[in-house]
């Protein structure tokens, strides 16, 4: 039987483990934030308690993508509990960063009740090197993925053709020659 002192320096280490993790972390309400580590804080360039009680669209490059990844991720954590990608995200300056995200909900019937999310900033392998637009930036999104076009324009809710359209000007602004040279400067690899 554990005692009260052992219940303690259990809950004393899972709190240094979610303080100290080399990833930001978040438990959020209603897509709110109640709580985070100083990772997520710093990496997004404010102080924890700045955080503490406050949505999490502005750490979106835009309303319209917080909505949009939000529509993208519902019916996924519904489905599974969980969620992952990789976005753009913004930092406190305004300046956007690459982020790999994944969470989990505590209620699959209603994710975004409370659910768990680590940020990991992933900008020093994959820069944001060109202004990209909103519907670039989502398109750009996929792509890293591996998703098709029709892939691509089936969850955006556009066609194929205005996906090639995208990806002709991502090809422009990133002076890539084929579809797999842009890729690789998306990611940062090239």
């Amino acid at each position: 039987m554990n005692s009260p002192d052992d219940h303690l320096e259990t809950l004393h280490t899972l709190q240094l483990a979610f303080n100290l993790a080399p990833v930001g972390m978040c438990v959020s309400r209603q897509r709110v934030v109640e709580l985070c580590n100083e990772t997520f804080a710093r990496q997004f360039g404010y102080e924890v308690d700045e955080l503490l009680g406050k949505p999490l669209a502005p750490l979106y490059p835009s309303m319209d993508e917080f909505t949009h990844v939000g529509n993208l991720g519902l019916p996924v954590m519904r489905e599974r509990g969980t969620y992952n990608d990789e976005r753009i995200m913004r930092r406190r300056d305004g300046s956007l960063f690459w982020c790999h995200v994944a969470g989990r909900a505590l209620d699959r019937s209603d994710p975004f009740a409370c659910a768990v999310w680590m940020f990991e900033d992933i900008s020093e392998r994959r820069p944001v090197t060109t202004s990209l637009t909103l519907r670039e930036r989502e398109i750009a999104q996929h792509l890293v993925t591996g998703s098709t076009s029709k892939q691509i324009a089936r969850v955006l809710g556009i066609s194929p053709r205005t996906v090639e359209a995208h990806r002709g000007r991502l090809l422009k602004k990133y002076e890539a020659t084929s579809h797999g040279e842009l890729v690789a400067r998306l990611v940062g690899g090239a």
